[in-house]
C-alpha cells in the first residue's frame, strides 16, 4: 500500500465510523425529549424510564463521537498539510461555530444527565432539547464543510495564492443546504430505522412490553416521517449535482456518452474497460427528468469530461444504486406502517410488522455509509472540486500506511466497546426499569 491510498483508506475508515457514532449521537437526544416531554405531560413512569435508558445511549455515543471527531480532525492536518494551509483559512468558520455548538451540547448534556431530581422539570427537559439542537446544529456545520469541498466559494486564485477570502459565503456555498438537508434526513432516517427495530425485537421476545413498544413508537415515528421525505430531498440533490458536478452524476448512472433523452439505469454491472453497463434495467427518460425537469433534456456523459478528470465509475455507481434500492426498501416500510396505523392501531403489533424493523436495523446505516461514498468517491480526483487534487494536497511523510493500521485497530477496538456497552444497556432494561405496568403494550 502506498502512502496516497493508505491516507485515502485512513480518511475513509474513519469517517465511515464517526458518521454512524455522529448520526446517532446527533439524533437520539430528540427521540430522549420527545419520552421526556411525554412523562411530564402523562406521568407515565414508563416514558421517565425510556428516557433515562436512552440518555445513557446518548452518553456513549456522544463520548465515541468526541473520540472520532477529534481524531478526524488531527487527520486532516497531518494526512493533507496542502489542503489546510490553503483551505483552513477559507472554511474555518463552519469548523470554529461546531466546535462551539460542541461545546453547548457537552455542557447541557452534563446539566440533563445530573439534573434528575435537582432542576425545574421543564428546565430539566429543556436541556435535553439544547443537546438534540447543538448537536444537529454541529452535524450542520460539519456538513457544510464538507460541501465547500464539493462547490468552493468564497476566494479567488491568483496566482496559485487564495485571496479576497471571504468565510461567509464559503460556509454558505450553493452545496451546504442540500447536503445539510440530505444528510440530516438520512441520520433520523438510519438511526430512526435503528433504534425501532432493536425495541422492536425486544417486544417479539415478550420483555418488558410496554416500555419497548413505546420506546418503539416515537423511534417509528421518526424514522417513516424522515423514510418518505428522504427521496425528495434527494431528488433536490440529483439536480443540484446535475448542474455543478457532471461528472459525479454521469459516475452515480455510469453515463459514459452523452443522451437526449437519457434514461435511468436500475442496477446492471459496470464494464469501465469497454465503457458500458451490462444487465441494467432501463427507464426511458427518466434520468433527464432527474437531472432537470425535462424527459427530454440532455445528460451530460463522461465522454465530454477530460478522462483525467473521471471519477472511478463502479464504485460510484453501485454505491449509489445500494442507497437509492435501500432507501426504496425504507420508504415501502415506511408506507405500509403509516397505512396499518391508519387502519388500525393493533396491527402494529402483529409478528410480520416487527420483524419488517428488525430487518432495517442495519439498511439505513448500509444507505448512510453508501452515500458518502457517493459524495466522497464521486468528487475524484479532486479535493477541492476544480481547484486542488487530491494527490497534491496529501502529507509527504513515508510510513502512512502503519498509521492506517493503527486507526484501523484503534476503530475496531472502539466499537466493539460500544457493541458491549449498548448489549449490557438492552440487557438490564428488565433489571433497572421494571414496573408493574409492562403487561399490555397499548
Amino acid at each position: 500500500m502506498d502512502d496516497f491510498l493508505a491516507a485515502r483508506s485512513q480518511m475513509a475508515l474513519s469517517l465511515g465510523f464517526h458518521i454512524i457514532y455522529a448520526c446517532i449521537g446527533m439524533v437520539m437526544p430528540f427521540f430522549m425529549a420527545v419520552s421526556h416531554y411525554k412523562w411530564l405531560k402523562t406521568n407515565n413512569e414508563v416514558y421517565q424510564h425510556i428516557t433515562k435508558a436512552w440518555s445513557k445511549g446518548v452518553a456513549i455515543f456522544f463520548a465515541t463521537g468526541a473520540v472520532s471527531g477529534t481524531m478526524l480532525s488531527f487527520e486532516l492536518g497531518l494526512l493533507w498539510p496542502k489542503f489546510m494551509e490553503h483551505a483552513g483559512p477559507i472554511f474555518g468558520m463552519p469548523f470554529s461555530l461546531e466546535g462551539t455548538a460542541f461545546f453547548i451540547e457537552a455542557i447541557a448534556l452534563g446539566f440533563f444527565l445530573y439534573g434528575w431530581n435537582k432542576l425545574n422539570k421543564w428546565f430539566h427537559w429543556f436541556t435535553g432539547v439544547v443537546v438534540g439542537v447543538s448537536g444537529l446544529a454541529s452535524g450542520i456545520l460539519v456538513v457544510a464543510a464538507n460541501a465547500w469541498m464539493n462547490s468552493p466559494a468564497g476566494f479567488d486564485v491568483v496566482d496559485g495564492k487564495y485571496i479576497n477570502i471571504d468565510p461567509i459565503a464559503a460556509m454558505f456555498n450553493k452545496a451546504w443546504f442540500t447536503q445539510a438537508l440530505h444528510m440530516c434526513l438520512a441520520a433520523f432516517t438510519a438511526t430512526g430505522f435503528a433504534v425501532a427495530g432493536v425495541h422492536a425485537l425486544m417486544i417479539l421476545k415478550q420483555q418488558n412490553k410496554d416500555f419497548h413498544y413505546k420506546a418503539f413508537k416515537i423511534a417509528a415515528t421518526f424514522a417513516t416521517i424522515c423514510a418518505v421525505l428522504q427521496p425528495i430531498s434527494g431528488d433536490i440533490s440529483a439536480k443540484d449535482v446535475a448542474k455543478r458536478q457532471p461528472a459525479k452524476l454521469a459516475a452515480m448512472e455510469a453515463l459514459y456518452q452523452t443522451q437526449k433523452p437519457a434514461p435511468l439505469l436500475i442496477g446492471g454491472l459496470v464494464d469501465e474497460k469497454n465503457k458500458e453497463v451490462n444487465y441494467a434495467l432501463e427507464i426511458p427518460g427518466a434520468l433527464s427528468f432527474l437531472a432537470h425537469g425535462d424527459f427530454k433534456a440532455e445528460v451530460k456523459g463522461l465522454d465530454k469530461i477530460p478522462a483525467h478528470e473521471h471519477p472511478p465509475v463502479a464504485i460510484t455507481h453501485y454505491a449509489f444504486q445500494i442507497m437509492v434500492g435501500i432507501g426504496s426498501v425504507l420508504v415501502l416500510i415506511a408506507l405500509t406502517y403509516f397505512i396499518l396505523l391508519l387502519r388500525k392501531k393493533s396491527l402494529l403489533e402483529r409478528r410480520w410488522v416487527l420483524w419488517l424493523f428488525v430487518c432495517a436495523i442495519p439498511l439505513g446505516y448500509i444507505a448512510l455509509e453508501a452515500g458518502w461514498v457517493v459524495t466522497e468517491v464521486g468528487r475524484q480526483p479532486w479535493i477541492i472540486y476544480g481547484i486542488m487534487r487530491t494527490k497534491d494536497a496529501v502529507t509527504p511523510m513515508p510510513g502512512i500506511a502503519w498509521s492506517f493500521y493503527l486507526f484501523s485497530a484503534i476503530y475496531a477496538s472502539l466499537s466493539v466497546i460500544v457493541i458491549f456497552l449498548l448489549y449490557r444497556q438492552i440487557k438490564m432494561v428488565p433489571v433497572l426499569y421494571s414496573t408493574s405496568k409492562t403487561s399490555n403494550p397499548k
